[in-house]
């Protein structure tokens, strides 16, 4: 079996909830590498800024939908998180913030979508 084959396959055997977590773990590794490059570094920096804020303006987008099976309040903070996100990204660009509070949220939506010990 072929490399992509497999990657296909593995994609296909995840459940939404691991395929977010994968996904927020991708994003949140590449935060965490431009929290490293030197400021100059601007590719990187926004490449990973840009990821994480559009991975939370499509959650921000599927909370809006009216037929989201997320309870309001949730789809609400998601939403409000969203625009931190999107307001503390152009502030670390600016240079006025650093990427720690992004990374920090990431980290705990991956806490709560982590597999429990007993689903394994």
């Amino acid at each position: 079996m072929s490399l992509q084959a497999y990657k296909t396959a593995a994609t296909r055997a995840e459940s939404p909830r691991e395929m977010e977590y994968r996904l927020f773990g991708q994003v949140t590794r590449a935060l965490m590498h431009a929290s490293t490059v030197p400021v100059e570094d601007i590719a990187t920096r926004i490449d990973a800024l840009d990821w994480n804020r559009r991975l939370w303006s499509t959650l921000a987008t599927d909370c809006a939908d009216p037929d989201n099976a997320l309870s309001n309040p949730l789809r609400a903070q998601i939403i409000s998180i969203s625009l931190f996100v999107s307001r503390h990204s152009s502030a670390v660009m600016r240079g006025d913030e650093d990427f720690e509070a992004l990374i920090d949220i990431n980290k705990m939506i991956m806490q709560g979508l982590a597999p429990s010990p007993e689903a394994g």
